[in-house]
C-alpha cells in the first residue's frame, strides 16, 4: 500500500493501484486498458470509451420484460394494463402518422384511402387510450 501513497497526482476517481494488481485477473478486469477504473455496472471506459471486457455485449440489447414495465408505471403512477394500453395508443397514433409518410395521394380516390386509414389509426388510439383510463386504478 505504501506505493498507492506515490500515486497522488490521479484525479479523484481515479483508483491509487498499480498497474501491476489492475491487470492481475484479465478475464474481469476492474480497470481499462488506458489504466482508468470502470466505473460498477458501466458498459464503457469514461475516460477513452472503450467497451468493457468480459461483459455480455447481448445484455444491452434485451427487450424490456415485465419488470421494467411495472417499474414505469410506478414512476408515471398508473397500472401495469394501464401503461400496456397507454403505449398502444401511442404507437396507434404513430401508425396514423406513417400513414402519411408511406403513402402519397395522386388521385381523389387515394387521397380517401389515406384518410380512412388515418381514421381507423386515430380511432384504434382512442380505444387504448379509453382502455388505458378505465384500467387506471
Amino acid at each position: 500500500m505504501a506505493e498507492a501513497v506515490d500515486q497522488t497526482q490521479h484525479e479523484f476517481w481515479r483508483a491509487p493501484i498499480p498497474a501491476s494488481k489492475a491487470v492481475a485477473n484479465p478475464e474481469r478486469r476492474a480497470t481499462c486498458r488506458c489504466g482508468t477504473e470502470f466505473i460498477v455496472s458501466s458498459l464503457y471506459c469514461h475516460a477513452c470509451g472503450a467497451s468493457r471486457p468480459g461483459l455480455n455485449s447481448a445484455r444491452a440489447l434485451e427487450i424490456p420484460g415485465v419488470a421494467e414495465l411495472a417499474s414505469l408505471g410506478e414512476r408515471l403512477g398508473i397500472t401495469t394494463p394501464a401503461l400496456i394500453a397507454f403505449l398502444l395508443g401511442v404507437l396507434c397514433v404513430v401508425g396514423a402518422l406513417a400513414v402519411s409518410v408511406f403513402f402519397s395521394a395522386r388521385t381523389a380516390l387515394d387521397w380517401q384511402a389515406i384518410q380512412l386509414w388515418r381514421i381507423e389509426w386515430l380511432l384504434a388510439a382512442i380505444a387504448a387510450f379509453a382502455a388505458g383510463v378505465l384500467l387506471k386504478k
